[in-house]
């Protein structure tokens, strides 16, 4: 998986509980991001549609989650693999813009980048296992850049990473069906299936995954865009359709409120964060709000992300300022049928039973609490 702002990977083991307490035997990750979750819902059985916005999570999910792995022939993604890895290097659109103008990847590894992106278009475009291959580049290319994991900018010496030399591997498929929904969730939510269960985690703050990730958008789509700036972001990052109503403090509330109210989901699990325009009284209002008989919170421990730890440096690279925490809590609201409810806040507290526990959010109905570790 590559690294990623607000990933759920701590929690991830305790929403497949949730999941399966619920007994959910369809689910939608409304913002699927890397699909971590929607992979944990598939690994357990359950028929999984990941949706998001931007074009590398749809290459992720269509991955992840749309790929059963038991109708791909290993033997022959295999083969490819091999056959990708041993191109030769090339400069190209990458080497220019991500490694020479910006330094997100040493030019050795942009060369290769190149020239194996290239052949997946020339070759493989259109085919069942597009996705896996890009996906597979994608995650090479992550294990040996020079960021602190989100691609606002690049650090001022390169990480020893990055000195690597890029190596596809195979990604773990799942096996089982699911499927992958790409668009903006505002026009894409009346078109998602009714389903047992929906997880929504959705964006927290103004920072925009599409400028976040702007060199997968970008790897992907393989499009060679206009860019701007010490970051070489692309010129689109600017344009109004790629701005999402999550990322404003002032069109957020009611834009979640809307897609809560639309969701076809007997039961819902919504994560957020006390660094969240929304308070947890006010999330537990909305989800009652869009008709669900009772709504538990959770409140869990958790390490602030890794740039947040670094703390804000000046273009020149010096420190300024100061961090003022290095950790937060995660909530995870659980709305539905009261018995639901029920039957996952029980499976919750027997899998925190002895764990460190947290105040929960005062008004809430807190059941129970977990610290997930450092």
């Amino acid at each position: 998986m590559i690294k990623y702002l607000g990933s759920k990977r701590v929690l991830v083991p305790v929403l497949g509980t949730m999941a399966a307490a619920a007994g959910a035997r369809t689910a939608v990750d409304l913002f699927s991001g890397t699909t971590r979750v929607a992979q944990e819902f598939k690994r357990r059985g359950i028929h999984t549609t990941a949706a998001d916005r931007a074009t590398y999570t749809g290459v992720l999910a269509g991955c992840y989650i749309a790929t059963d792995a038991r109708t791909v022939d290993r033997e022959q993604l295999a083969g490819i693999l091999t056959d990708l890895q041993a191109t030769t290097p090339a400069r190209g659109y990458v080497t220019e813009i991500f490694c020479e103008r910006a330094r997100y990847f040493q030019p050795k590894n942009g060369m290769r980048i190149d020239a194996i992106r290239q052949r997946i278009e020339d070759e493989h475009a259109g085919t069942e296992l597009y996705p896996v291959l890009l996906t597979s580049l994608m995650e090479a290319a992550d294990r040996v850049d020079s960021t602190t994991g989100i691609q606002m900018a690049f650090l001022k010496d390169w990480a020893p990473r990055s000195a690597r030399d890029l190596e596809l591997r195979m990604p773990v498929l799942l096996d089982g069906p699911g499927a992958s929904v790409t668009g903006d969730v505002m026009e894409t939510v009346d078109a998602l299936p009714a389903v047992d269960l929906c997880y929504v985690d959705p964006p927290y703050n103004q920072h925009r995954y599409f400028a976040n990730y702007h060199v997968w958008e970008t790897l992907v789509r393989w499009d060679a865009p206009e860019h701007y700036g010490v970051a070489c972001k692309r010129v689109d990052v600017r344009e109004d359709e790629t701005r999402s109503v999550f990322n404003s403090r002032r069109t957020m509330p009611a834009a979640l409120a809307d897609v809560l109210s639309r969701l076809r989901a007997g039961t819902v699990i919504l994560s957020y964060n006390d660094e969240s325009w929304i308070t947890a009284e006010d999330m537990e209002g909305m989800l009652r709000d869009a008709g669900h008989e009772e709504v538990a919170v959770f409140a869990f421990d958790s390490k602030r992300y890794v740039g947040a730890q670094i703390g804000i440096h000046s273009p020149a690279g010096k420190k300024v300022g100061k961090v003022s925490h290095l950790r937060n809590t995660e909530y995870v609201f659980v709305a539905g049928g009261a018995a639901t409810v029920r039957q996952v806040s029980a499976a919750v507290d027997e899998m925190t039973a002895g764990q460190r526990r947290r105040p929960a959010p005062r008004g809430a109905a807190a059941l129970g609490t977990l610290s997930p570790g450092p």
